[in-house]
């Protein structure tokens, strides 16, 4: 009896962002439907396919890298995602690449694939199943849940809307499908992810759809309140602070979705927003971030800054610092300004120079590493749900509600049971440090 012919073999190296990560997972569950089987070593691939970063100059540094290695280990690359977008850059350094297009180019893939790497077997669905919710490189208890791509925001530092576009919102009724099917396969917490989560659905014009017997419009409002009713941990990222966010703090309070929002400030100088083209004031946002404080007291928030943008003074770096002690944010994150090719910000006067950008960061994180130690003080003798993210010697990594996977916090559980990865524990919080908690197993679980 003759054997079937193997299928092509491709694979993969995944870089950036959550948002490229989903992209990663939509062309290998593509893949798949074409019958290509993934591996995850150089030497039994017949093509490997490299998911690039090119935000800022080390992100492209290091997908050039990732290009080379593939490669050498290899010799048959195609290159996709943000960095894609500069062709003429990667061919410069690389001239054998196969094939090169941009990000969210899932069918040039794919199509790239089948012509560099014919696969002689295709997908049977009566034989080749895959899972409803696609390919996933998250761990299985967590997924992210890609809302929209692309921004309409102009920021000064940021090439983002011309490698992605425009704001172009999914329907709120697939979003929904696809997050019921995750649920279904046993993710504990959705993490919602865009450019501009705030601005989901303006380009739709907020168009209604049907889920569940239920009618939504696809805004944040809508989804946020419609992912509730999953009744697994729903987090939302990269959330601008515009009136509507305001509609979601009380679904925060009654525990819908969690008391948890990703904004990206990035300055308090109105002058430094101003030259960076961000539509804020931080006297706005404190009042804001309090009223939301008031409605929803154990909400936390997590930002990110820019240090050393162009024309940044002592005076505008000491508004910041102040800014971070009447904020009293609970996650805080720190970039030294780098400028990207093609960004507006690189033709600003003043650059600051590298040694005194690296002072501001570095009294920046000393700033907040104070503010993060005395907030997590306040946690000892708390009791908290968390969500296990991994098994080891030292026994039990979680995460809270007000942790986020890669970017923020641990906790850090002691307990002689027995508990799987993607677990929730009911824990008692016994110490913390600048950044983690340390507790212990509460004697009543869920």
């Amino acid at each position: 009896m003759s054997q079937p012919d193997k299928p092509g073999t491709v694979g993969f190296v995944s870089l950036g962002c959550p948002k490229a990560l989903v992209d990663s997972e939509r062309i290998l569950t593509q893949l798949r439907l074409e019958g290509y089987a993934i591996v995850p070593d150089y030497e039994s691939a017949d093509v490997v396919v490299v998911n690039t970063c090119g935000f800022i100059d080390s992100a492209k540094q290091e997908s050039l890298e990732a290009i080379g290695e593939a490669i050498q280990e290899n010799g048959r690359v195609i290159v996709t995602g943000c960095l894609g977008a500069e062709e003429k850059t990667i061919r410069s350094a690389h001239p054998d690449i196969l094939a090169v297009s941009g990000p969210q180019a899932y069918e040039e893939v794919v199509t790239a694939v089948q012509q560099h790497a014919p696969s002689p077997t295709r997908h049977d669905p009566f034989v080749d199943l895959l899972p409803p919710q696609g390919i996933k490189l998250t761990p299985a208890h967590y997924a992210y849940l890609k809302i929209s791509e692309g921004c309409n925001h102009s920021c000064s530092f940021c090439i983002i809307p011309s490698m992605r576009g425009k704001l172009r919102s999914r329907p709120i009724n697939e979003v929904l499908e696809e997050a019921e099917q995750l649920a279904a396969s046993g993710v504990q917490e959705l993490l919602v992810i865009s450019q501009d989560t705030s601005a989901y659905g303006v380009d739709l014009r907020y168009q209604e759809a049907g889920w569940n017997g239920h009618m939504y419009q696809t805004n944040l409002a809508d989804l946020a309140y419609a992912l509730g009713e999953l009744g697994i941990w729903v987090r939302l990222h990269y959330v601008y602070p515009y009136p509507n966010v305001d509609k979601i703090i009380p679904l925060m309070q009654e525990g819908r979705v969690l008391p948890y929002l990703d904004i990206p400030f990035q300055h308090a100088s109105h002058r430094i927003l101003k030259a960076m083209r961000r539509p804020a004031h931080a006297e706005n946002i404190l009042k804001r971030v309090q009223t939301w404080r008031d409605i929803c007291p154990e909400l936390v928030i997590r930002s990110t800054f820019i240090v050393g943008f162009p024309g940044e003074t002592e005076q505008d770096f000491e508004q910041l610092l102040e800014f971070l002690q009447a904020a009293q944010l609970d996650r805080v994150g720190c970039f030294q300004y780098s400028p990207v090719a093609g960004a507006a910000a690189n033709d600003l006067p003043n650059a600051v120079p590298q040694a005194l950008k690296q002072e501001r960061y570095e009294r920046f994180m000393e700033t907040q590493a104070a503010i993060s130690a005395a907030k997590l003080q306040k946690r000892v003798g708390s009791t908290l749900t968390v969500l296990v993210d991994e098994l080891s010697e030292q026994g039990v990594c979680a995460r809270s509600y007000g942790d986020a996977p890669e970017i923020d916090g641990l906790v850090y559980v002691s307990t002689d049971q027995t508990v799987e990865i993607g677990d929730l524990l009911t824990v008692e919080v016994t110490a913390a440090d600048d950044y983690d908690l340390y507790a212990r197993l509460a004697d009543k679980q869920p």
